[in-house]
């Protein structure tokens, strides 16, 4: 009787324990970040003729479904972004340069030795910008645009965001001793590779939360420099190679478009430098799209890992 109670007793508290007591919360699933949007900004740099290879980044780019929400340009740089931010897709930039003829856009300055000794005026390269944008300002572009000169006078960098396009741009590309310098309210600009050969900074600075940096310049030990445009292109790549490395550490991802032997003054080179730059954005494309996606599971404000 005794025993058979006791078993009672335990078979009570068994049930008590085990069916009727309080159970464990479930895990709560962790909420997956929601992607935000990312402005993603394109930084253009100089490099004279070797810039034909950004029209191919920008076909390359659009075939992938990447466009970019602001763009800046320095030199070469500054011609494509002026004409990409003014609504011209890939395609078009690629069948503008077919046709490109290099006279359209030099424009001797006689006599020579001005006081500031470039014998190209740069009227014609402004000339033929303006007319591509449709006269339009800068501040009337389709995407945001930046354009980056140096003053003559300070070596301060100038970031053109309102104004003439054409002359920003001719600013922006006036090499020393080659174009003459743009005199713009009083002060004179020359080329914005002196200061900013790949625009990174200035697309962060106009709200860039990825930066895409297109860099074109060549490793000037590789260069082959005839005549002295080619003397003083190598010397402003010297100049600007600090420079361009600090720069492009900023940048979330750069393209580097491979035309080693190119110079910045052979125009005959432009369907190369095209598929040079198709090509590049194939090499970096799974990288590109990883940073990307990092970039949108970010909080606001932060940079994608680089």
């Amino acid at each position: 009787m005794q025993r058979r109670h006791f078993l009672g007793i335990s078979a009570a508290a068994l049930l008590a324990g085990c069916s009727f007591g309080p159970r464990p919360a479930p895990p709560v699933a962790a909420t997956p970040p929601t992607p935000r949007p990312v402005k993603i900004g394109l930084a253009l740099g100089g490099g004279a003729a070797r810039g034909f290879a950004h029209i191919g980044v920008i076909k390359a780019l659009e075939a992938q479904g990447i466009h970019a929400d602001l763009v800046t340009g320095t030199s070469a740089g500054a011609v494509v972004a002026a004409l990409y931010a003014s609504g011209l897709d890939g395609f078009k930039l690629n069948k503008l340069a077919l046709t490109m003829d290099e006279a359209a856009i030099a424009d001797w300055a006689l006599p020579f030795g001005t006081r500031f000794g470039g014998w190209l005026k740069g009227e014609a390269l402004q000339n033929y910008v303006n007319r591509l944008v449709q006269n339009r300002p800068i501040e009337a572009m389709k995407l945001p645009l930046g354009i980056v000169a140096t003053d003559l006078k300070t070596g301060e960098k100038i970031l053109f965001r309102r104004g003439n396009t054409g002359q920003a741009v001719r600013a922006s590309s006036s090499v020393p001793g080659v174009f003459q310098p743009v005199s713009i309210q009083e002060h004179d600009y020359v080329d914005g590779g002196l200061v900013e050969p790949v625009p990174v900074d200035s697309a962060r600075s106009m709200g860039a939360d990825f930066v895409i940096a297109v860099n074109i310049s060549a490793d000037p030990s590789a260069q082959k420099n005839a005549g002295q445009s080619g003397v003083l292109l190598q010397t402003t790549a010297i100049m600007g190679q600090s420079i361009n490395k600090m720069a492009l550490a900023r940048a979330d991802v750069v393209i580097r478009p491979e035309l080693p032997d190119m110079g910045g003054s052979d125009f005959n080179a432009r369907n190369r430098a095209v598929l040079a730059g198709e090509q590049a954005v194939s090499a970096v494309m799974a990288t590109l799209r990883q940073k990307l996606e990092q970039a949108r599971l970010q909080p606001a404000g932060t940079v994608a890992a680089q």
